[in-house]
This record gives structure tokens, sequence and C-alpha cells, in this order.
């Protein structure tokens, strides 16, 4: 497996990964960026660059995490959620076909590997509340509102 550091908007990310696709993509607060990107990142570092730039609303990368089955569903329904778009936990139990998974769901949808290339932090709270996050809620207010922006009216 190969790493690289990149700076983003909301702190350094770590991405981890191979030719047989990308394994990680966490956050973390603060950390050196990498003076070389390996060449199976390169791909992968691009496209969360055009994300953090709006040049971007979907990825196209070979992805490869590791988790149980159970928690591979959970992500691979994640990843039809639509940029700018929200889904509550609950719904996303539904989706899965049983209601009453739904700390279950919560719970793989924490584990997911693969920060905002699979968007678990585009689900949020029956009340629409910005409920749990792992790299914290401040960042997934900041993704929700990267991805869904409010446009300022002028009154001029």
């Amino acid at each position: 497996m190969q790493t690289a550091f990149i700076k983003t908007p909301l702190g350094t990310a770590k991405i981890v990964g191979d030719e047989n696709g990308i394994a990680g993509i966490s956050i973390l607060e603060e950390g050196a960026v990498s003076k070389e990107i390996p060449v199976a990142l390169v791909e992968t570092v691009t496209q969360l660059q055009d994300y953090f730039n709006g040049k971007r609303n979907e990825f196209n990368i070979k992805i490869n995490p590791s988790g149980t089955e159970f928690q591979r569903k959970v992500w691979n329904e994640l990843l039809n959620i639509s940029f700018g778009k929200t889904m509550s936990y609950l719904d996303l139990s539904k989706k899965l076909g049983d209601v009453k998974a739904i700390r279950a769901v919560a719970s793989a949808n924490g584990k997911n590997p693969l920060w905002i290339v699979i968007p678990c932090h585009r689900v949020i709270g029956s009340d629409g509340s910005l409920t749990g996050y792992a790299g914290g809620l401040w960042r997934k207010k900041w993704l929700l509102e990267h991805e869904n922006p409010t446009n300022q009216l002028s009154l001029f």
C-alpha cells in the first residue's frame, strides 16, 4: 500500500491505496503534505482537489475498502446518495431492507474508510440534524454546505 497526504480546507487528507484501488481516505487535523504522490494515488488526489475546488461532484476512481459484507452493503448504498442531497439514517435502513437495522447502519456509516468518496457525510438524522460524523460535525456541515451552497440574493 502506498500513502499520500494532501492539504484540504478541512485538514490534511491521508490517502492509502495501490493498483487494486483506494483502501482508505481519512482526515487529520494537520500534518505534512507529500512532496511526491505515488502513481497509483495521483488520480484520487486530482479528483479530491477538483472536488474541493468546486469542479467535481462525483468520483470515478477504483475503490477497495476493507469491511464486513454488511458494511460494504451500506457503503455501496451511500454511493447512491447524489451530490447535494441528503438521506436520513432511517431512510438508509429502509433502502437496505431492514428498518430495525438503523443502529447497525449508523455504525457501518461511521466506519466508512473512504472519506468524501463514499459520502457518509450526506446521512443525517430524521429531523434534519447533523448527527454523528467521525470527522467532526463542523466538517460534516462544511461538506454539506460545499455541496449545496445557498445563493445570496442581491438587493441591488
